[in-house]
């Protein structure tokens, strides 16, 4: 939740740690909604290659472009990287990502369309997501679940089967 600019409730931050709070929920807001759009266009491209190949070459390549473009933006930045710091399974990532881009490619190429491909790899995403919070895994710092959440988790599988269904 992003909290208000200007909060005057007891023992609140004052206005400026807010409005920095703010800024930085804000931004973060932003990238992730832009991650949600650079997702469904990779979904795209990625289905019009399975299409023309397969979906394993497919991914095959779109990894292969991906870390081209990994390895430059890494070149490129000024900070040091520290891989010591990861733990063994965070250098597995890529497993899980190959089976995402073949899954999709396969779920777009199907009846579901990219409504439905999306709306339940959202909804696949949120319930995942709640159980790392809620269970602090992968390294996650442990987030008990609110009302808030099972209901906005009620509310993407409706949508999600109101897409699918239709």
């Amino acid at each position: 939740m992003i909290p208000p600019l200007v909060d005057r409730g007891p023992g609140r931050p004052a206005l400026g740690q807010t409005l920095g709070q703010t800024l930085g929920q804000t931004l973060g807001a932003l990238a992730a909604f832009a991650a949600g759009l650079l997702l469904a266009l990779m979904i795209a491209q990625n289905g019009a290659l399975s299409r023309a190949t397969d979906p394993w070459l497919a991914s095959w390549l779109a990894h292969g472009v991906g870390t081209l473009v990994a390895g430059l933006l890494w070149w490129l930045s000024p900070r040091p990287p520290t891989p010591e710091a990861a733990p063994p399974w965070a250098w597995l990532g890529g497993l899980p990502g190959a089976l995402t881009v073949v899954l999709a490619a396969l779920c777009l190429n199907s009846p579901l369309g990219m409504a439905g491909t999306l709306a339940l790899l959202l909804l696949g995403q949120l319930l995942f997501g709640a159980l790392c919070d809620g269970l602090g895994w992968l390294g996650l710092a442990r987030r008990r679940p609110s009302g808030k959440d099972a209901l906005a988790a009620l509310l993407v599988l409706a949508g999600a089967l109101l897409i699918v269904l239709h």
